[in-house]
């Protein structure tokens, strides 16, 4: 797929020799930003410096017309200042975008932008990685929008639903670990059955600092996480966690006082309702289903 470049590096490429070198841009989900090139001394631009020698290889890359997924795996090398084993296995760089440009190393100014995706597949070896960028037009095989259903669509505490989720949330320590995804707790504000479960729980100390899970289950001291932390929860681990919401419209009214922001649809009738037939009991007497 042709690439529109600037006339100042268009004139460097119809040179005999021409310095030019890949850099890749990786901008994860909580906002870091890396950058990397294949060549032998670090480039800046754009307010990213990318590392040298830092491993990265690319395979080579397949662009195509129209919605197929263009091919391009990355692959680099473990490094404690780099990328870590640890950042890849806790899921930090799990969907993270990434820019690859190719530079003229000598004047940085002329770049074209050859690809832009995301990360997508993962694979982790003793000391190496390789990571699967998925294009753009990826994006447009997802299935998208809104669809009607009898609970709410909107994630407890957005824009749509409107809750503030500081006003459902609570701190905890973690007292004993049953295993790695049950703990007990400690400190729970609303510590009651199912009040926290759905609920989104956030490590703020040990090894699974600032990572967050989503909670299966709440009993009195007691939560359940849905995955197991990629590293063990020990005792006196602290977290917050907030209030969770099982998308009905009765939760929403009861527990978090939010029906007018409800983002369901409560009153679609049900399957049931294609196969009713009449009855001779007087119970189709013609009114509104939502009065029986």
């Amino acid at each position: 797929m042709s690439k529109l470049v600037s006339s100042a590096l268009q004139v460097h490429l119809d040179t005999r020799e021409v310095t030019m070198a890949h850099c890749w841009k990786v901008t994860r989900l909580d906002g870091t930003v890396q950058g990397f090139t294949e060549h032998d001394v670090p480039l800046t631009f754009d307010s990213v410096t990318f590392e040298a020698d830092s491993g990265f290889t690319a395979t080579k890359i397949d662009s195509s017309i129209g919605l197929s997924v263009d091919n391009l795996n990355v692959e680099g090398a473990l490094s404690s200042d780099t990328i870590n084993e640890d950042d890849l296995s806790s899921g930090r760089y799990d969907d993270a975008q990434v820019e690859l440009y190719w530079v003229n190393f000598e004047d940085v100014s002329q770049r074209v932008l050859l690809s832009k995706g995301n990360l997508g597949q993962v694979k982790r070896g003793e000391l190496a990685f390789d990571a699967e960028l998925r294009s753009q037009s990826q994006r447009l095989q997802q299935t998208t929008g809104r669809i009607y259903s009898r609970t709410c669509d909107a994630i407890f505490g957005d824009s749509r639903c409107g809750a503030d989720p500081t006003s459902f949330d609570s701190t905890g320590t973690v007292s004993n670990v049953v295993d790695n995804r049950q703990m007990v707790v400690t400190g729970l504000l609303n510590d009651v059955t199912d009040y926290y479960t759905f609920g989104l729980l956030e490590f703020t100390s040990g090894a699974n600092n600032g990572l967050k899970f989503e909670v299966k289950r709440h009993e009195p001291g007691l939560l359940i996480l849905w995955d197991q932390p990629p590293f063990n929860i020990a005792n006196t681990d602290t977290f917050d966690v907030i209030a969770g919401c099982n998308k009905y419209d009765t939760t929403c009214a009861s527990k978090f006082s939010n029906i007018v922001n409800f983002r369901g649809f409560n009153f679609i009738p049900g399957s049931d309702y294609l196969t009713r037939y009449a009855l001779r009991d007087g119970s189709q007497i013609g009114q509104s289903i939502f009065n029986e």
